[in-house]
């Protein structure tokens, strides 16, 4: 009996950046139109984001946001103010976001940073070319690529894509990476297939989803004026952070309500593929105790 050749699997392809971003940029549209604008990033200047940048590492943006009032109660929401605050009351006033003696420390060596290389001023170091910018942010302890690039995009506005756990998790499970894509691999992927994309303005919200997530409000920066390849990223950014907050959840995906679930190739089961295995359950061996002897 003559066998015939198995047509190749989605997933062998995942290396080919050409294989895999029409489903990005399908994505980017589809959500772009259904959702518009996300006016992500939340804040009022420059260091506002990158004091939300650090500290929203490890825990949820609600802590970050309780920090952030608290910071802007007393008044250190600035450079600075940063830079004049004593260690245990800024720990004390980041307290709430968790790691908060790290975080803190975290927080004072950027503003070490500025002050040696820049001189104290973000807009020369926004001025700084992308990538060697970005290198400099990575020498700094405790900011990661994530951070790195979200003080890019959203303190700069530099074109750069910022890849979180969302993003990750959206692609993983509409086959357009594997499970171990690395960060750069991930980032290099969106940017080049949403290079040809406009923003998506909306004038009239009438043709938009009427069940879609709630937004923030406008801010001074989510407003602030940037390059059309830097806004298409941003966008991006924001749509996978609500698609992952409020459909693609890691233990249980809602697909049947997503919008993108029409495009899954195959729906995933709950708890699988969100990049978390549930652990297996732990054997319970008991323990004799010896008897004791009597002291009477």
């Amino acid at each position: 009996m003559k066998s015939h050749p198995r047509p190749a699997r989605r997933q062998d392809k995942h290396s080919k950046t050409s294989d895999n971003a029409p489903m990005v940029t399908a994505i980017y549209q589809k959500l772009s139109r259904a959702w518009g604008p996300q006016n992500w990033w939340p804040a009022q200047t420059p260091f506002e984001v990158i004091i939300g940048a650090i500290l929203t590492q490890n825990t949820s943006w609600t802590n970050v946001e309780r920090v952030l009032a608290s910071l802007r109660t007393a008044n250190a929401l600035d450079i600075d103010s940063m830079r004049r605050l004593p260690n245990v009351q800024l720990e004390q006033l980041v307290r709430s976001s968790g790691y908060f003696r790290q975080k803190a420390r975290r927080l004072k060596s950027f503003v070490a940073f500025l002050d040696a290389r820049y001189s104290g001023s973000l807009e020369a170091m926004c001025a700084t070319p992308t990538l060697q910018l970005r290198e400099q942010l990575l020498e700094l302890n405790g900011i990661g690529p994530e951070t790195a690039d979200s003080i890019l995009l959203y303190a700069g506005h530099h074109p750069i894509f910022v890849v979180d756990a969302y993003t990750r998790r959206v692609l993983e499970r509409h086959d357009v990476i594997k499970p171990d894509a690395k960060y750069d691999e991930i980032r290099s992927l969106v940017e080049q297939s949403l290079r040809s994309q406009a923003a998506q303005r909306i004038r009239d919200a009438s043709g938009l989803d009427p069940a879609r997530p709630s937004i923030h409000a406008p801010s001074s920066m989510s407003s602030a004026p940037r390059q059309p390849l830097a806004q298409v990223y941003n966008e991006m950014h924001g749509l996978f952070v609500q698609l992952g907050k409020h459909y693609c959840s890691a233990r249980d995906p809602k697909c049947e309500i997503c919008p993108l679930g029409p495009m899954l190739i195959h729906r995933p089961k709950s708890d699988s593929n969100a990049g978390t295995r549930r652990r297996p359950a732990r054997k319970i061996v008991q323990v004799r105790k010896k008897p004791t002897k009597s002291k009477l």
